[in-house]
């Protein structure tokens, strides 16, 4: 298979996973092993993700628009960008002292995968089944207390297979969102997550980009893009009409499957 049609195929993983509670990063690695895509020093796959990333800010360009220019003087964007940096401090801090322990050692564990998308799912299911009190029906009056609760949960997620946006999901339905609001909050604080750990990512491997990857790169990067528009809005429609559990049941499906393969020596 071309490597051009295997990075379009990567950068539709990326951008259609990415904000569903099913991580995108074991799905990327995943997919690379059974495409046989080669990436050194993972350099297609931090690339592309800044597709995602830009995906959010075209979809939301008025939300943070009218945020930026209401910094200097309302209280409402001030509440909005602090609620932000609360809940993106966690993943920032821990990712900043863990990342090369996992990036060594958990990117290359699929069996920590198939146990983390299993446990995913049936954490999913609980909560979902769970009694819960409403608090917040609107993003913009999340407590602080609660934005930073749910940045430990997306911290979680720094293991593959754990789904950032799974993490900041549940964490915020355990802590009184409704599914719509923690659906968008988790694609707000998708900003400054994934553009830290993109620029984090692109330091590290700035001496393995090639001009013979750029045509990749590229490739994926703009499917990326067009698959997390296309994604994002329906996502949130499904989960207002059918909840979270489909997703669980996927999680759960696919990590018996990738266990399996392993055990039978296929991956």
């Amino acid at each position: 298979m071309p490597s051009a049609l295997q990075a379009a195929i990567l950068g539709i993983v990326q951008g259609v996973t990415e904000f569903l509670p099913v991580s995108s990063t074991a799905h990327l690695l995943l997919g690379g092993r059974l495409l046989g895509f080669q990436d050194p020093d993972g350099v297609f796959t931090v690339m592309i993700q800044l597709g995602s990333v830009l995906a959010v800010v075209w979809l939301y360009r008025a939300k943070i628009a009218e945020v930026v220019v209401g910094l200097p003087t309302k209280p409402e964007a001030q509440h909005f960008a602090l609620m932000l940096l609360v809940a993106f401090l966690p993943a920032a801090v821990l990712g900043a002292l863990l990342s090369g322990f996992i990036k060594r050692v958990l990117y290359k564990t699929f069996m920590v995968m198939a146990v983390t998308f299993i446990l995913g799912g049936i954490v999913i299911l609980i909560v979902e089944r769970r009694q819960k009190t409403i608090r917040v029906r609107v993003i913009d009056r999340t407590p602080l207390s609660t934005a930073f609760g749910i940045g430990l949960c997306q911290a979680l997620a720094l293991v593959p297979g754990v789904s950032r946006s799974g993490g900041t999901i549940i964490g915020a339905l355990l802590l009184g969102l409704d599914r719509p609001a923690a659906a968008e909050f988790s694609f707000f604080l998708a900003i400054p997550t994934m553009a830290a750990a993109f620029a984090h990512d692109l330091y590290e491997v700035r001496h393995s980009l090639t001009a013979a990857r750029a045509g990749d790169i590229a490739i994926g990067f703009v499917m990326a893009f067009l698959a997390s528009v296309v994604v994002v809005k329906p996502f949130l429609e499904f989960i207002r009409r059918s909840g979270f559990g489909p997703f669980a049941w996927y999680r759960i499906v696919l990590g018996v499957c990738l266990f399996a393969a392993l055990t039978a020596g296929w991956l």
